[in-house]
C-alpha cells in the first residue's frame, strides 16, 4: 500500500484541497477529500493526471532532424518524406528499436504521458529471423523505464489502393493477414503488466475492405482498441474516391460499425457531413498537431468537431516533440492561424487550456483502451505532480493554472510521475534515465547516415 497527499489535485469534479490517496496493486483504493497527511505519505504539490499518448511510432525518435533538408529541384512534401522514412526504417532492428523506444518513453515519462498507443508495423527485423522480434523490443522498452503500454500491431499488406504488392522498405512492413492475427494472439499471450494489446490497419489505402473486416470483427469480439490512419493526406482523400466513390471517413462509416473503440488518427481531410457523422459514433480522433505541422498535412476542422460532441486525443507520432503540453498548444494555435481569432476550442467553458488537457485525458484514455481515466477510486495510479512555485505555475489559482501549463513554452515544472503505483520520475529526472541514454547514445552511433538522408521522390 502506497498512499500520498497533494496540496491541490485536479480531480474529475475540479481541483480539491488536501487530497489524500491510497494506493494497492497499481490502483486508486481509496480518495478522501480535505485529509491531513499520513505517516509515510509521499508529499506533493499540484497533482493532475497522467496523460494517455494516443498515437506513437517509437522509432522515429532517432529520425529527428534528419529529414529537414531539402534536395535540389524536389519538391518536398509528405510523399518525399515518407520514402525518407523507409530509408531510415531499413536500417532498425531488434536491439536498436528496444534503446530508441525507451528513450521516447522515456521522454514521454518526462513529460506527463503515463501510457502510449505504439502504432507499430515495422515487424520485421532485417538481421534476424526470431518470432516477433520487434514486439518483444517495444515490451522490453516499455517494462524498463515504466512506461504503460497498449501496443496496437497494425496490418500493412499492399503499397496502396490498386493493389500494388509491397516494397522496397515496404516489405518489413507488410503481412497477410494470417500470419498478422497470429502475431496479434500471440501478443495477447505475451501481454499483461503494464502491457495491454490493440488492433491497427495502416490506412484504407494499405489494407484491403475484406481484411479490415476480419481485424474490425477481431477488435469487437475482443474488445481491443481499433486504430487506423485516415484522411490524413489529401492525395488518400482522391485515391479514395477514384477507387471507393467515397472520400475516406465516409467510406468507413458507411461499410463499418466505427464506434467508440475506434481511433481514427489524423482525420484531417474531413468534410462537414463527415464531422457530423464521425462526431455521432463516440470514436475518438488522434491528433497529432506537432506532426502534422511538420509534414504539412493540414489542420483539422477542432471547433467544428467539437461543437459537434466530438471526442480527442493527442498523439507524439513521429517523435519531432514529446511533450504533450506543446501538442496541445500546437493544436490551438494552429485554429487560431486559420481562424484569426482566439481561444478556439474553448467549447464547454471560457478556460481553453484546461478544456483541451481534460478532453485529451479522456480521450487518449478511451484510445488506449483503459476504461477509466483521471484521479479517480478504482483507476490506475498513473499521475503527475508539479510544482505550483514553479515560475511558470506561481500565482496562479485553480482558474488558470492548466491555462498556465498548456500556454507558457517553458520548461514543464514536473516534479513526480507515477505510473501503475510505481515513480517512474523523482525530483524531475526518470529513475533509469542514464541507462536510457547510454543505450539510445550506443544504438544511433550505427544508425545514422554520414550525411543527412537523400530527399528521395514519391
Amino acid at each position: 500500500m502506497n498512499s500520498v497527499h497533494a496540496r491541490k489535485a485536479l480531480l474529475p469534479t475540479g481541483w480539491a484541497d488536501d487530497v489524500r490517496l491510497r494506493i494497492r496493486a497499481g490502483r486508486i483504493v481509496q480518495l478522501v477529500r480535505g485529509d491531513a497527511p499520513g505517516p509515510g505519505d509521499v508529499r506533493v504539490d499540484c497533482l493532475i493526471p497522467g496523460i494517455s499518448n494516443s498515437h506513437s511510432h517509437a522509432f522515429q525518435r532517432a529520425l529527428a532532424g534528419w529529414t529537414e533538408q531539402r534536395a535540389s529541384g524536389a519538391e518536398d512534401n509528405f510523399w518525399t518524406w515518407r520514402e525518407r522514412m523507409y530509408e531510415f526504417a531499413a536500417a532498425m532492428n531488434e536491439s536498436r528499436l528496444y534503446a530508441v523506444a525507451r528513450q521516447a518513453y522515456t521522454e514521454m515519462l518526462l513529460s506527463g504521458y503515463t501510457s502510449v498507443a505504439e502504432f507499430h508495423y515495422l515487424h520485421r527485423d532485417p538481421d534476424s529471423a526470431a518470432r516477433d522480434p520487434m514486439f518483444h523490443a517495444l515490451s522490453r522498452a516499455a517494462d524498463d523505464c515504466g512506461m504503460r503500454l497498449t501496443y496496437v500491431p497494425v496490418l500493412y499488406e499492399r503499397a496502396g489502393f490498386d493493389n500494388a504488392q509491397p516494397e522496397g522498405a515496404q516489405t518489413l512492413f507488410a503481412q497477410d493477414l494470417g500470419s498478422f492475427l497470429s502475431h496479434v494472439e500471440r501478443a495477447r499471450d505475451a501481454a499483461g503488466g503494464r502491457i495491454s494489446v490493440g488492433i491497427g490497419a495502416h490506412s484504407i489505402r494499405a489494407v484491403s475492405a475484406e481484411s479490415l473486416a476480419e481485424i474490425a470483427a477481431v477488435a469487437k469480439t475482443t474488445g481491443a482498441p481499433m486504430h487506423i490512419h485516415v484522411a490524413e493526406q489529401q492525395r488518400e482523400v482522391d485515391q479514395s474516391l477514384a477507387s471507393y466513390q467515397r472520400r475516406p471517413v465516409r467510406w468507413l462509416l458507411e461499410n463499418f460499425s466505427v464506434d467508440e473503440n475506434w481511433c481514427l488518427v489524423h482525420a484531417t481531410h474531413i468534410d462537414d457531413e463527415e464531422i457530423t457523422a464521425l462526431a455521432a459514433t463516440e470514436a475518438v480522433v488522434s491528433l497529432c498537431p506537432s506532426t502534422e505541422a511538420n509534414l504539412g498535412d493540414g489542420l483539422f476542422p477542432l471547433r467544428r468537431f467539437l461543437t459537434a460532441g466530438g471526442r480527442i486525443s493527442i498523439g507524439s507520432d513521429s517523435q519531432i516533440t514529446i511533450n504533450p503540453f506543446e501538442e496541445l498548444r500546437w493544436l490551438e494555435y494552429g485554429q487560431r492561424l486559420r481562424a484569426q481569432a482566439r481561444n478556439i476550442a474553448a467549447i464547454d467553458s471560457t478556460y481553453v487550456g484546461r478544456e483541451l488537457f481534460e478532453r485529451a485525458v479522456a480521450g487518449g484514455a478511451q484510445a488506449c483502451g483503459h476504461r477509466m481515466s483521471g484521479i479517480t477510486t478504482g483507476a490506475f495510479a498513473d499521475f503527475v505532480c508539479l510544482y505550483g512555485g514553479d515560475p511558470m505555475l506561481v500565482a496562479h489559482d485553480d482558474a488558470t493554472r492548466i491555462d498556465a501549463l498548456v500556454f507558457s513554452g517553458y520548461r514543464l515544472p514536473i516534479e513526480r510521475v507515477m505510473v501503475q503505483g510505481e515513480w517512474v520520475v523523482v525530483d524531475g529526472q526518470h529513475v533509469s534515465m542514464d541507462e536510457s541514454r547510454a543505450a539510445y547514445r550506443d544504438a544511433v552511433a550505427g544508425l545514422m547516415p554520414a550525411k543527412p538522408l537523400s530527399a528521395g521522390q514519391s
